[in-house]
């Protein structure tokens, strides 16, 4: 008799690279917003209102682009990924997206429930609402088919002086959600030198931006280490459950018992927070699943 391998590990394949998901961070005026614009087709979300003087403008006309500001919701977190979900489904021209600053929009929504608690607010209670949309923000950041670019504000990162072994500045870091750079594939920190402006390999998974690498702050020096096709290739939208995929989902589910933690999980593994969320690929494998439950298989 044949034991059957309860083992879940499967045999590693070819993955595309795909598009750019990253972060980039510095201080004021060293070409962040300028660096983004670069990119091809971009969906510049400018949360500081900084990028509707007509330098930036034109910029992103030639790019190609299309601009939104506060007045169209851009410091409202559920605005903005809205918006993130309508460009990972429906067709258009864009290839890219910048959220600048992301900063801006983080403190924006602490700022608010800070206000909204008053007294109440204790324990980090102000900053629950804003972590939960980065973590919404992210989900719906990989399942889009685009180049995202977050661009933040450098704050002063603590440390002990290795010397003195007191409380001191040991550099700059990202001033946004801490676990921001954890979920992404690269994060640059960016400098201006003299007339230059260099990018700094802080955080990488990417073969061609080794750790504590510095580059030209140019697109083209980005693209060769990159790969240019795959930046500029073109989007693919996802297609999103049907409504049928949907009711069949609920109506498996209350036919068979599955406890909130699995249905957590199965959701967490699409980048999903809601059944209609799911690809209809996704949705279709779940359905399978459940009528397997159904079934009394494991």
């Amino acid at each position: 008799m044949v034991k059957t391998s309860k083992l879940k590990g499967r045999a590693p394949s070819e993955v595309s690279t795909g598009k750019v998901k990253g972060l980039i961070y510095g201080a004021t005026g060293v070409g962040k917003s300028w660096f983004g614009l670069t990119f091809p087709e971009p969906y510049y979300v400018d949360t500081e209102g900084g990028a509707d003087l007509a330098h930036y403008q034109r910029r992103l006309k030639e790019a190609g682009g299309a601009y939104m500001g506060p007045a169209e919701g851009s410091l409202d977190f559920p605005t903005v990924i809205e918006q993130m979900q309508l460009l990972a489904t429906e067709k258009h021209s864009y290839k890219t997206l910048l959220v600048d600053s992301i900063t801006k929009l983080y403190q924006t929504c602490i700022s608010n429930e800070a206000e909204r608690l008053g007294e109440k607010d204790a324990f980090g209670a102000s900053k629950k609402p804003a972590v939960a949309n980065m973590r919404r923000m992210v989900n719906w950041s990989m399942r889009l088919d685009l180049n995202i670019w977050f661009i933040a504000h450098e704050a002063i990162e603590w440390g002990l002086d290795a010397k003195t072994g007191q409380r001191a500045e040991i550099g700059k870091m990202p001033d946004v959600w801490d676990k921001l750079p954890y979920e992404l594939d690269l994060v640059l920190q960016v400098q201006k030198r003299g007339n230059s402006r260099i990018a700094i390999v802080k955080k990488s998974r990417l073969v061609g931006f080794p750790d504590a690498d510095t580059f030209p702050l140019e697109y083209a020096e980005f693209a060769s280490r990159y790969g240019k096709d795959f930046i500029e290739a073109d989007v693919k939208p996802i297609v999103l459950a049907t409504p049928e995929q949907v009711e069949e989902i609920k109506r498996i589910l209350e036919l068979v018992r599955i406890d909130q933690a699995t249905i957590d999980k199965l959701l967490s593994k699409a980048n999903a927070e809601s059944w209609e969320e799911l690809e209809t690929e996704q949705a279709a494998a779940t359905i399978n699943w459940l009528n397997n439950k159904l079934k009394g298989g494991k």
